[in-house]
């Protein structure tokens, strides 16, 4: 029997059980399919099924490609399709108008591959263009007017569009490892964008050892400069006085007025004596009253 042509490696068959039981429940109540690192290498039909889901990763594969009823999951907001081998993207995905966040880095994308209908997805917040073979950013993405991350990093950009300069929301851009003509300018471009810090977060098993060895001495390195940090003088605490500043002050005209009024001046026999009768006004009549 002669030996077939050269195949590509085969792999792991997903079935619709198999799918149902990959199904999770996020922190705030969503649903996710979560297909990453299964060693795919055809996007699953089976799935379809299952287009009720708010998330869907199916990062960590061998995809090649992404077919067109891609726009049946129409409650996705959630989609991460990183290190895979895509190569082109389907028109539909301008459908999934409900997208906020969409991971497409480490992908074999180029500019001619990227629909026109990515324009179309007016609510999302995050999109990775990172690691593919993106010679120019597509002047329509400046239509996301929702964006605040965009990543492009590691591609080769020798331009950016002033369409994503003038995207209204756009708080990050990541544009590193490209092959700028002059990176002055790029620097320049990106530090015009005004931009917060941001927290990436990831589980450790999912870092190489080198990268997390680096996460873990910018973390030590930080909290050595947290615990160098003047403590704040803490308010003074009067809880175990007995008549606390503000009680007293409240009680002042009566604590200051009292003792006066029961002091044995105002019994003594000067008070009842015949001279109470003269014109003089007495000393009782200087506490309550106003001379006429």
């Amino acid at each position: 029997m002669a030996k077939g042509g050269r195949k590509g490696p085969k792999g792991k068959k997903i079935t619709l059980k198999v799918a149902k039981n990959c199904i999770k429940v996020t922190f705030d109540g969503r649903k996710r399919l979560d297909l990453s690192k299964m060693g795919i290498t055809t996007f699953p039909k089976c799935i379809l099924k299952l287009n009720d889901v708010d998330e869907l990763d199916m990062s960590r594969n061998m995809i090649k490609k992404i077919p067109e009823t891609i726009n049946k999951f129409q409650n996705l907001r959630w989609l991460d399709l990183h290190s895979n081998f895509i190569e082109k993207l389907p028109d539909t995905i301008g459908e999934l108008t409900s997208l906020h966040y969409l991971n497409l880095c480490n992908n074999k994308l180029t500019t001619n591959t990227l629909p026109v209908e990515l324009k179309e997805l007016k609510n999302l917040r995050v999109l990775n263009l990172g690691l593919n073979h993106i010679d120019n950013i597509p002047t329509t993405l400046g239509q996301l007017k929702e964006l605040h991350e965009m990543g492009a990093f590691d591609n080769l950009l020798t331009t950016i569009p002033t369409s994503i300069a003038k995207l209204p929301k756009l708080k990050k851009l990541n544009v590193k490892r490209n092959p700028f003509p002059q990176e002055d300018e790029s620097a320049e471009f990106i530090d015009s964008i005004k931009r917060l810090e941001n927290l990436y977060l990831v589980e450790g098993k999912d870092l190489c050892g080198p990268c997390l060895k680096k996460c873990q001495d910018a973390r030590d390195k930080l909290n050595k400069i947290k615990s160098m940090a003047p403590a704040q003088a803490r308010k003074p605490n009067f809880m175990n006085l007995i008549n606390p500043n503000s009680t007293a002050k409240e009680s002042q005209e009566e604590w200051r007025i009292s003792p006066k009024i029961s002091s044995p001046k105002i019994s003594s026999p000067k008070i009842s004596s015949p001279k109470i009768s003269s014109p003089k006004i007495s000393q009782s009549q200087t506490l309550l009253e106003s001379p006429s």
